[in-house]
């Protein structure tokens, strides 16, 4: 495939999280929930975790904001559900790491799932808040410290 085929394809799949999100919805048992908003642009996410024995049981979001930021909320709760809180805080800190630039190996970066596509976002700077919000909500459900 070629490098634009290969782009083509990414972009249908941020439109198609983005058009047809993956778990946004309200949680009926949520062990925690967080509010961020990313004042620049006015994305919102309202992500709320059910833990179980140290596990993401399940994960939902809510909110508004662009393709970028809704998209990425997608992908984050496909790849979190399943993993215990320490492994979702390391693929919360490779996807920033990754948006940031920073080099990451490839089996890192098989770790997020769908979400490694959003790598190109690190090629504009205005949009990598929107990627990473949901993420950082994710952290701070998880019990990190976050600016909010």
């Amino acid at each position: 495939m070629s490098l634009s085929g290969l782009n083509n394809l990414y972009r249908e799949v941020i439109l198609d999280h983005s058009e047809h999100p993956h778990h946004k919805h309200n949680l009926e048992h949520a062990t925690d929930k967080v509010t961020l908003k990313n004042p620049t642009c006015g994305d919102v996410i309202n992500l709320e975790v059910n833990l179980v024995d140290g596990k993401v049981a399940d994960i939902g979001f809510t909110g508004e904001g662009c393709t970028i930021s809704q998209s990425s909320a997608s992908m984050m709760t496909d790849a979190v559900i399943g993993k215990t809180t320490a492994d979702s805080l390391e693929m919360a800190q490779i996807f920033s790491d990754m948006v940031m630039g920073k080099k990451r190996s490839d089996a890192d970066l098989e770790k997020l799932g769908d979400a490694a596509i959003l790598s190109s976002v690190m090629q504009f700077p205005a949009r990598i808040k929107c990627a990473t919000l949901c993420w950082w909500a994710l952290r701070k459900s998880l019990g990190e410290e976050v600016d909010d």
